[in-house]
This record gives C-alpha cells, sequence and structure tokens, in this order.
C-alpha cells in the first residue's frame, strides 16, 4: 500500500514539473522551417547561411546582433556574436506587476505615520541658538562684558535692565536695548567717549543674550511654556512641545500670535517639500497654535514614501500626486472612500486622478496595472555572453537560445532547464498545506491506552520539528525542459533563468548515506556500487525508494532513469508509525521536498 501511495504521489509531482513526453515529440517532429519567427530577435529561428550575415536589428532601441552559428534542435553550436546585455542600471524592462508591489494585494495593515512625522524626534529640540549674530538687537535681560582701560579701568558683566539700559559707573546709563550686535561697541563707546575724552580704551562683548519664553498650544503632545533664543524656528518650539499630534494635530496649519493676534501662518510642507521656511523671530510671550486636521488621505503604492498627506481646501489628485512623487511605473490610482454616507470606490487613470477631488479619510492606491510587452530573462551556467535579455513576452526558450553563447567544450547542451518563479511559488505553497495538514493530524490524533498517549506526544514533537525545519526549505522551481538533448519550445516568463548545467564527471551521492559524497562517473557501475561508495546507506535510509536527480533536472525512481554523469543520488530517510495514514503524509512531503529542492530533510 505504501509503496503504491509512494509511487503514485511521484508520478503527480513529475507530471506538474515537467513538460510532457509527447510535447516533445510534437514539437521535435516539427519542422524547423515552420517555427514562427521571433518578433524579439528579429531573425528565423532556424538560421541558415543565406541570412548569417544579416544586419544587426534593433528592438526597444537595443541593437541586437546577428547570429553566427546555432541549432538547438540538432545541438550544433558555433561561437556567435554577443548582442547588447541588460544594463541593470537602467533597469527600464523590468515590469513588477502590480499584485507583487508594497501595499497592494498583500492585506496588509499597514500603521502610516503623517508625512512629516520624522521632523519631530527631538533634533530641533536639542538646538539652542544664542543669536550671537551681527544684526541680534540687544533686549532686557542679556548679559553685556565691558573692559575700560587707560585713564580710566573697568571690568565688569552688566545686564541689561527693564528700561533698556546698562549701568557704567562715573558714566551712568546707557541704552542698549533695540541696538544690533554690530553696533554695540560704538554706542557704548561713544557714550564713554563723552566723559572721558582722552586715552581711554573701550571692548564689548555680548556674552549670553537672554532667552524667549514662548506658548506652545493646540494639537501638540505636550502643550506649555518653552525657552528659547529669539531666532529659534517655529519648528523648534514645537519639537520641544513633544511634536505634533499625529491623530489630530495639522502640520499645514500653524499660527504664531502675539498679543491675540495672527502674525504669521506657517505650512511645514513647504519646509519638507521646497526647503522654504518663514525666519519670523519670536518674542516674549508669543503663541504658537497648532491646529485641527481638517482634511488627509492615507496613500499607498508605488509612491517614495507611503503616508498620510493633509489636503487643503479644493486640492485635487495633481496636488497629491506632487507631494507623494508616484512612480513612473503607475498607470492607475484607486480611490476608496466616503461620498454621501456610503461606500465609494474609484478606478482612475493616473490623468484622469489629477483632475479628482479628494476628501478627508480617502485611501490612494498607486498601482502600475499595465503590462508591458517586454519581460526580463536570465541565462547562468556555462556562458559566456550576456545574463541577462530583455525580450518581448511572446519569445520562446529556441528563439532567445540562438542568442546564448555557450562555453563549447564544457556546456552540457542536452540537460538545459528552466527555474521558474511561479512554478517555486506553487511548490511552496503546495509545501505548506502538506505541512499544516501533518501538524495538524500529529497534533489531533487519538490514543486507545496511556501507552499509545505517550507514544502519540512524542510522535507530535518530533513532527513539529520536522515542520519548523521543512517550512524554512525554499523550493528551486525547476521547469524540466530537455530530453535526450531536444528542448521544447515553450513560452517564457518574466524572471525565468535559462541553466545551461556544465558538463560533469561525477556523480553526487547524498541523504540517508554514511558518507555523502562526489563519486567519479564509471558507466560499469551500477547504483549499489555507488551507494557503496558513499559508505552504503543509514540504517535510517529507504533503501527501496531510491531517488536520482538528473542534470536536466528531472526527478525520479534511480530503478527507473538509471544512473549518468552529472546526477544526484538522493537517499530517502525510512519514517516508521503505528499511524499508518501518518506516515503517507510524512512520506508525502519527504518525497515533495526532494523533488522541489534536490534536499532531504529528516526527520
Amino acid at each position: 500500500m505504501i509503496k503504491g501511495y509512494k509511487l503514485l504521489a511521484f508520478a503527480v509531482l513529475s507530471a506538474t514539473l515537467s513538460v510532457s513526453a509527447a510535447d516533445f515529440n510534437q514539437n521535435n517532429n516539427q519542422q524547423e522551417a515552420q517555427y514562427s519567427q521571433s518578433q524579439y530577435l528579429g531573425v528565423s529561428s532556424n538560421p541558415n547561411p543565406s541570412n548569417l550575415g544579416a544586419i544587426p536589428q534593433t528592438v526597444n532601441n537595443y541593437p541586437t546582433a546577428p547570429m553566427i552559428n546555432a541549432n538547438w534542435s540538432t545541438q550544433q553550436y558555433n561561437q556567435m556574436q554577443s548582442i547588447n546585455q541588460y544594463d541593470a542600471a537602467n533597469n527600464s524592462f523590468i515590469n513588477t506587476p502590480a499584485w507583487a508591489q508594497k501595499g497592494y494585494y498583500d492585506n496588509k495593515n499597514y500603521n502610516l505615520m503623517p508625512f512629516g512625522a520624522s521632523l519631530f524626534k527631538g533634533h530641533f529640540a536639542k538646538t539652542y541658538s544664542d543669536n550671537l549674530n551681527a544684526n541680534y538687537r540687544i533686549v532686557p535681560g542679556d548679559r553685556v562684558l565691558i573692559r575700560i582701560w587707560g585713564a580710566k579701568k573697568y571690568d565688569d558683566v552688566l545686564i541689561v535692565d527693564q528700561q533698556g539700559n546698562i549701568f557704567v559707573p562715573e558714566v551712568g546709563p546707557i541704552m542698549v536695548a533695540g541696538v544690533t550686535h554690530s553696533q554695540l561697541l560704538s554706542t557704548v563707546k561713544s557714550k564713554i567717549s563723552q566723559i572721558f575724552t582722552n586715552n581711554v580704551e573701550v571692548y564689548i562683548n555680548l556674552q549670553s543674550s537672554q532667552p524667549v519664553g514662548v506658548f506652545v498650544t493646540g494639537f501638540v503632545n505636550n502643550p506649555g511654556q518653552y525657552a528659547g533664543g529669539t531666532y529659534d524656528s517655529v519648528i523648534s518650539f514645537i519639537d520641544r512641545a513633544g511634536g505634533i499630534n499625529y491623530d489630530r494635530g495639522s502640520f499645514r496649519q500653524i499660527v504664531v500670535k502675539r498679543n491675540n493676534k495672527a502674525i504669521a501662518k506657517l505650512d511645514l510642507y513647504d519646509f519638507i517639500l521646497s526647503g522654504t521656511i518663514n525666519n519670523l523671530r519670536l518674542q516674549d510671550g508669543d503663541v504658537i497654535l497648532v491646529e485641527q486636521k481638517q482634511s488627509a488621505v492615507s496613500v499607498y503604492g508605488l509612491v517614495k514614501q507611503e503616508a498620510i498627506y493633509e489636503l487643503n481646501k479644493g486640492d485635487t489628485g495633481s496636488k497629491l500626486a506632487y507631494m507623494v512623487s508616484p512612480s513612473n511605473k503607475v498607470s492607475h490610482v484607486s480611490v476608496s472612500g466616503t461620498r454621501d454616507n456610503r461606500p465609494f470606490h474609484k478606478y482612475l487613470t493616473i490623468k484622469e486622478f489629477n483632475n479628482f477631488k479628494l476628501v478627508d479619510g480617502d485611501r490612494v492606491d498607486f498601482v502600475a496595472d499595465v503590462k508591458g510587452d517586454t519581460i526580463m530573462a536570465l541565462a547562468s551556467g556555462a556562458i559566456k555572453g550576456a545574463s541577462r535579455y530583455p525580450i518581448q513576452n511572446t519569445t520562446r526558450l529556441r528563439d532567445l537560445l540562438a542568442y546564448i553563447e555557450v562555453e563549447n567544450e564544457l556546456a552540457n547542451t542536452q540537460a538545459i532547464y528552466i527555474k521558474r518563479k511561479s512554478v517555486a511559488l506553487q511548490q511552496k505553497v503546495a509545501i505548506e498545506e502538506a505541512l499544516r495538514r501533518l501538524e495538524q493530524s500529529a497534533l489531533t490524533a487519538t490514543s486507545s491506552s496511556v501507552d499509545e498517549a505517550k507514544i502519540r506526544v512524542d510522535e507530535a514533537t518530533l513532527i513539529q520539528d520536522f515542520v519548523k525545519r521543512a517550512g524554512m526549505v525554499e523550493p528551486d522551481g525547476i521547469v524540466v525542459v530537455s530530453r535526450g538533448g531536444v528542448v521544447n519550445n515553450i513560452r517564457l516568463e518574466d524572471g525565468d533563468e535559462i541553466i545551461i548545467p556544465q558538463l560533469s564527471d561525477v556523480v553526487q551521492v547524498s541523504g540517508e548515506v554514511m558518507m555523502p559524497k562526489a563519486v567519479t562517473y564509471d558507466e560499469s557501475m551500477s547504483l549499489d556500487d555507488y551507494l557503496a561508495a558513499a559508505g552504503g546507506v543509514s540504517n535510517r535510509a529507504d533503501d527501496k525508494y531510491i531517488l536520482v536527480a538528473k542534470a536536466n533536472g528531472e526527478v525520479g525512481l534511480a530503478d527507473n532513469l538509471g544512473v549518468e554523469a552529472g546526477d544526484q543520488i538522493l537517499v530517502m530517510p525510512r519514517f516508521d508509525s503505528k499511524n499508518m495514514q501518518l506516515a503517507k503524509d510524512v512520506m508525502q512531503i519527504l518525497y515533495q521536498m526532494a523533488v522541489a529542492t534536490k534536499v532531504v530533510v529528516d526527520l
């Protein structure tokens, strides 16, 4: 029963990961002259000497070079001229589908921050300016160092009183309030020289300026009065108040009041987007009022920063687009929200969105929803030319192979295979689902006695550890496209990696053997000989069902496929259990992972 189940499971897996033999025969029987010309390559996929000197063609501004001679259906290869390979810095031909873009179709709940939130992280609050610049005007409370020598000697630090004076003995009060820092020396020296007319020198230095107390209120996290320099910015004082409240405060409606009258209105987006800032000089008793946020939308998708963006009255989509800087891949905008107390959804082109009126609470998704007519294919292995190829989305494998320059002496051109992302994803989903079912079965298994219950507990622990380790294995997504040296002309997908393996003279032996190793290939050696060269199988091996991974990516029972140079022998582990269903589930997963990853995961 177990034997039949294994063979059935493996047959199903093999069928899903490779192209059928009928497909190979059908393609092989077709005449080469009947193959359609590649729209990308611009030459017949069955080149002949009459077109070998064709003029290089241009596709999407990428020049292509004519092929000298390559015929993948008959395994005849000569050196070819390389076409211009993909410019990774340009990155102009990769079209990531909309469903794969961050923030779209992934069902994640993003905790969006307001645009500009990074301003208030305490960096402005840590700064304090003494404002000792040439244009600073003296105010009451400032400290002035004065030194007089010559006919009169005097050295002291004087504080500007509430009348704006400093008092110098034998000279009297000197009005300095309102005088700029650059004019302070001449103002004091002029007054002193009226009393001491000869042989008197004066030195003046403004030691420190009087801080001002500014009230910060409204929708900030810590309203109150904060001290700072008169030239400290409004942003500095808001930062000292803990920043703007993200839920209710506005980054675009900030008012500065003096004597209960508004003297300035600020929009922090001007500072963030264009570096514009109001150099308002604050005075003692001024009030900074952060008003309530009026209208804001949540922005996701292909933008520079996913965030909550505030809107001014009358702002349309074009204004939002200016702020979010969408990617040049964006073709459509999805808007959802509420209109007239009812759910509202709109799907617009980027041009239509520019004139669309947004309202408070809208969710805006910028997406790339126009598929390009080009895809990116990769080549690796025993090649010496380009490794990336921007091609038309209708290009087939043989069309591209004609332009891949290979190492003639090293390439195993009869064992080409493809690594495909979509297949790897399907394999991963299948394995994860099987692991989930296995874990559920192990945790819900019933017992008829105390001893059997203990066995079930130990078994469940073992299964959970196995599930954890097996879940970390990543499938390779191999698609078998060649058998017997004949390459199936399948249509390529975006991201396909064409593997042209290197010729090998060894056979890898791994899994449940005593010493996993590489053994030199000898056509006279049998499967048992290779296993013996690796020290034989372990006592945990399932020696009746040994797999072999062929150089072309195909996986099957070694007894059926045989062993050739470049193959990998996989000795699977044996799993014993009193629960026959659980044993079959485990074996199925082990075989799935071996096929999908070429790795043997033990229990």
